[in-house]
């Protein structure tokens, strides 16, 4: 089925003919910034620039991913011929790219380039040329679009130039008269043009009109630019004077044919259609070798190396030029990268290496002006100076023409950005030009079909790799513990494991010393300094620094106060008491300069060199009170969001009265369980990191407060390390402030941690100080609560500690009566059920359980069900009606999975193989057990070596198949 994909004009698309419905304008615009790029990932942010520039909707991210997912939908009408995929570096458009217009035209205009026929050339030109409706992407309004735009209308122009040249040479002067002459109107300066037109009139048998054309060219060109014409237009107005008979018998024989792409820009240009051979020094051609020394040898870029000799390889056998970009942050080790390649590749570029460093962060000098590298690329090039063209166009245009069908190489290191590498990228097939920079380079890679590589932290064992480049390896096999820790301090990062070593090199002092000097609390950086400000890690982070405008400064100085590992733009937002959309767009500079990486949707990371970095910043830059403002703000932030989302989880337990956050944050509001789930889960570490920053920097309040919204997410995921490390950070921080509910509530979760780890002795120490404290303090529920945590603690300890547990279950429900608490009621009858059924009381048991179960259910409390449901459960099993105990243990885990309780599932499969082999059901019994002991064994919990030990018993062993089908049984049943 023909799929066609129109883009010059409005963005369209037909499958069979028939036109598809594209959606609205900005739908359609979505999927023309994919078709521009066909077959090459474009990320999301590109996306949301392309498409909407600075004017992004409020909710851009969403937004676009609802775009894209309507596109695919409408595309499925072209089964396999379209696809548009996610991918690691955005969303791709895969297609036939003939399919697509613009492409095609493309494809139309280099293949009539490269046609060895007058004839064939023109008819593939006419073709591509008749494919332009309107301006390409016309309703699409932003930069990028503009600049597309340009690009195209550039390469148009050059078509249109190419189709004159072989026009001319097939005899159809007259014809070309009238499109000549309005072109020379709207490019008085092009020679190329010029010539056309010259040749067009003489060849008409307008002589005078010709010779009169080229005088008032001269005269613009020496008005306007201080030159005279170059040598073709000289040759052919001398040719014109004799009446040259050449001329007669071809009138475009003077005009060379094209046998390369025109790049746009270089299209309107005089200077690109000439070749300036008096410019060149007559002692002939010059082969400059410009490229700095490189490292002996270059540790961990293997991948990267290979990247760059593919994209070679492939421009080798498609005829085209290459250029590639390398970015990444301050001391990533760009510049070794680019500059160690092209050592070993040099051989494969016999015309020369070029290579300047445009200081585009270089803190001792301003960025180098691209018309001054040129200059210095045209003298290596034999350029004469006093034949250098004054404008940056001429410089531009000649030195393309002085690397016109040569393999270069070019090294543009340290870029600012793409406007200061554009004029110095070569314009011919053959020719490679490696880009370094910390800006991303969008504009390139957009514009110029750049070829991104960017540069990651090493992996543990290149970084091993470095220091034994440095130091050898019998050194570094010495000290295995030491070299860990010095490459965890270096985070990685090349440049500070190079200066790292380099201490330990000129000291001969042990690796263990220099670990430890490392290790000590800010001093970091000054341990990686050096007498080169070139190479030292505080000046190669500030060069990145100093040029950020004064927000994206302030913003990334207040990173640093943030405990990592990542951030989110909200977050961020509050942190620095900014509006969202400002924040996101001062987000995208700092990781446009490479400050930032956005490792996730929405998430920023950095390395902790520059957060140590950017932490000095702070407190050069910022007051106290300013900074210890910021740290408010984002643990409220925390504080709120987690709060919320807390509450979702338990909507009926859950209970922590907050004061309000201050100015300027702004909290998230996870609206449901599987959002809430999802919040906690993706700031997991960021929040043990809140939680261990507030406690070391005296914000008490927030510490054992943050710990609490933790708590229940901490738990049913089973996080019971973490869960005692914020309890005890909770426990210290309320008793220095002798917080009457802040200290029972903290020894409450250390004791909850406990209880799930099986350190009962440990849990019930917490839960009798947790009650002394509610008693003190005369807080009812909270003592009545205590005595359920102290039942549940007790149940652990087996059938001889039961007894204990009535009385206290009686204690907690006459507190939660003299309350008129109804749910807590409820609860305790659940618990009080549970404590007969183990006690071998199951008619009791079925009675408290049952008796609870409509208030549970009133209050929509899923956790209390699944206890009263387990307990029924138990209840039968005992009695011995195990399929009616099944069917309990069954609903029970409904309710436990609902919540996402990992533990309470595990303990509840456990009892239901119970059943399974009670009923002699082995293989339903060995199944049952199989998912328990997964859920035991990725908890790390003591019970999986129960459910081994269960398991041993089965005999013989439960095969895979027939357990299968179980399973398929039960779950139809269910």
């Amino acid at each position: 089925m023909a799929v066609e994909f129109r883009l010059f004009g409005g963005i369209e698309a037909r499958v069979g003919g028939v036109a598809v419905d594209l959606g609205h304008g900005k739908q359609r615009s979505v999927l023309g910034a994919l078709l521009m790029e066909a077959n090459r990932p474009v990320s999301t942010d590109q996306l949301l620039d392309r498409v909407w520039g600075e004017r992004g909707p409020r909710r851009g991210r969403e937004t676009l991913y609802n775009y894209l997912s309507r596109l695919r939908r409408a595309l499925s009408a072209a089964g396999d011929e379209v696809r548009l995929d996610r991918c690691s570096g955005g969303y791709l458009v895969a297609v036939d790219e003939q399919a697509v217009d613009v492409c095609r035209f493309l494809d139309l205009v280099t293949r009539a380039r490269v046609a060895h026929d007058d004839q064939q050339a023109l008819e593939l030109l006419e073709q591509g040329l008749r494919l332009w409706r309107s301006e390409p992407l016309s309703g699409l309004d932003t930069p990028w679009a503009s600049g597309v735009r340009v690009a195209l209308g550039n390469e148009r122009l050059a078509a249109e130039l190419d189709h004159a040249d072989v026009a001319l040479r097939c005899g159809r002067h007259a014809e070309l008269l009238p499109k000549l002459s309005g072109r020379v109107l709207r490019y008085p300066l092009d020679e190329r043009v010029a010539g056309q037109l010259m040749l067009a009139l003489y060849s008409c048998g307008r002589q005078v009109e010709a010779l009169e054309h080229y005088q008032g060219l001269r005269r613009r060109l020496v008005e306007e630019l201080g030159t005279d014409p170059g040598p073709v237009v000289q040759r052919i107005h001398q040719q014109l004077l004799t009446a040259d008979p050449s001329l007669a018998a071809s009138s475009a024989r003077s005009i060379p044919r094209p046998e390369a792409a025109v790049r746009p820009e270089a299209a309107v240009r005089p200077e690109a259609a000439v070749r300036p051979e008096g410019a060149v020094r007559p002692e002939g051609a010059v082969v400059p070798h410009q490229l700095p020394a490189a490292v002996a040898r270059l540790a961990g870029r293997g991948r990267e190396s290979a990247a760059l000799t593919a994209q070679v390889d492939a421009a080798a056998g498609a005829g085209t030029t290459v250029i590639v970009s390398i970015g990444g942050p301050a001391g990533i080790g760009k510049t070794a990268l680019a500059v160690y390649w092209a050592h070993a590749v040099r051989d494969r570029f016999p015309h020369g290496q070029l290579y300047v460093n445009l200081r585009g962060f270089d803190p001792r000098a301003r960025a180098m002006d691209p018309a001054e590298a040129l200059g210095g690329f045209l003298e290596a090039l034999g350029a004469a100076p006093q034949h250098l063209p004054v404008s940056p166009e001429g410089k531009t245009a000649l030195y393309r023409s002085l690397l016109d069908g040569k393999k270069v190489l070019v090294v543009l290191d340290n870029a600012r950005d793409a406007e200061q590498v554009r004029p110095l990228l070569p314009g011919t097939p053959g020719a490679v030009t490696v880009v370094t920079s910390r800006d991303r380079l969008s504009g390139l890679v957009a514009l110029d079909a750049a070829h991104p590589i960017h540069l990651d932290l090493l992996g543990e064992e290149e970084a091993r790799e470095v220091l034994v480049c440095r130091l050898g390896a019998e050194r570094v096999a010495a000290e295995p513990e030491a070299v860990r820790q010095i490459i965890a301090q270096c985070t990685r990062l090349p440049l500070a494991l190079t200066i790292a070593a380099a201490h330990a090199s000129q000291t001969g002092f042990s690796l263990s010393t220099l670990a430890s000097e490392l290790a000590e609390a800010g001093h970091r950086l000054d341990v990686l300094s050096v007498d080169d400000p070139a190479s030292e890690v505080r000046a190669v982070f500030g060069c990145s620094y100093t040029a950020l405008a004064p927000a994206a400064a302030r913003l990334f100085r207040l990173l640093g106060l943030h405990p990592g590992p990542d951030v989110s733009a909200v977050a961020a937002a509050s942190l620095a008491a900014q509006p969202l959309p400002q924040v996101r767009k001062l987000l995208t500079e700092l990781t446009r300069v490479s400050l930032l990486t956005e490792h996730a949707p929405g998430r920023y990371t950095c390395h902790d060199l520059l957060r140590d970095y950017a932490r000095e910043q702070v407190a050069a830059t910022d007051s106290g009170e300013d900074g210890r403002a910021a740290e408010q703000r984002m643990l409220d932030h925390y504080l709120h969001t987690a709060h919320t989302a807390a509450r979702v989880l338990e909507p009926v337990r859950y209970s922590l009265a907050l004061p309000s956050p201050s100015p300027g944050v702004l909290p998230e509001h996870p609206a449901d369980h599987g959002n809430a789930l999802a919040w906690f889960t993706g700031e997991h570490a960021v929040l043990l990191g809140v939680v261990a920053h507030a406690a070391g920097r005296g914000f008490d309040g927030h510490t054992w407060r943050l710990a609490q919204t933790l708590a229940t997410y901490l738990d049913r995921r089973g996080h019971w390390h973490d869960l005692a490390a914020v309890g005890h950070a909770a426990v210290d921080a309320a008793r220095r402030l002798a917080d009457p509910l802040g200290q029972p509530v903290a020894h409450r979760i250390v004791a909850r941690a406990y209880h799930r780890h099986g350190r009962l002795d440990e849990a019930h120490a917490h839960l009798r100080r947790a009650m002394d404290l509610f008693v003190r303090a005369g807080n009812l529920p909270g003592q009545a609560d205590t005595l359920v945590d102290q039942v549940r603690a007790l149940g652990k300890q087996g059938y001889r500690a039961t007894p204990q547990m009535l009385p206290k279950v009686g204690q907690a429900h006459a507190v939660y009566q003299s309350t008129g608490d109804r749910l807590g009621q409820a609860q305790t009858l659940t618990a009080l059920g549970w404590s007969h059924a183990y006690l071998g009381n199951s008619g009791q048991a079925l009675l408290c359980c049952r008796q609870a179960l409509p208030v549970l259910k009133e209050f929509d409390d899923r956790e209390g069900q699944a206890y009263a449901w387990e307990s029924i459960g138990h209840a039968h099993h005992h009695l011995g009606d195990h399929t009616e105990a099944a069917a309990c243990y069954r609903r029970a885990l409904d309710l436990c999975r609902s919540l996402g309780d990992r533990y309470l599932e595990a303990h509840i499969l456990n009892h239901l193989g119970d059943t399974h082999r009670a009923a002699q059901d082995r293989v339903a019994a060995g199944m049952t057990w199989r998912k328990a002991l997964d859920v035991f064994t990725e908890l790390d919990h003591h019970q999986a070596a129960q459910i081994r030990t269960k398991l041993a018993a089965l005999t013989p062993p439960v095969h895979a198949p027939e357990a299968d089908a179980v399973t398929e049984r039960g779950e139809a049943n269910r």
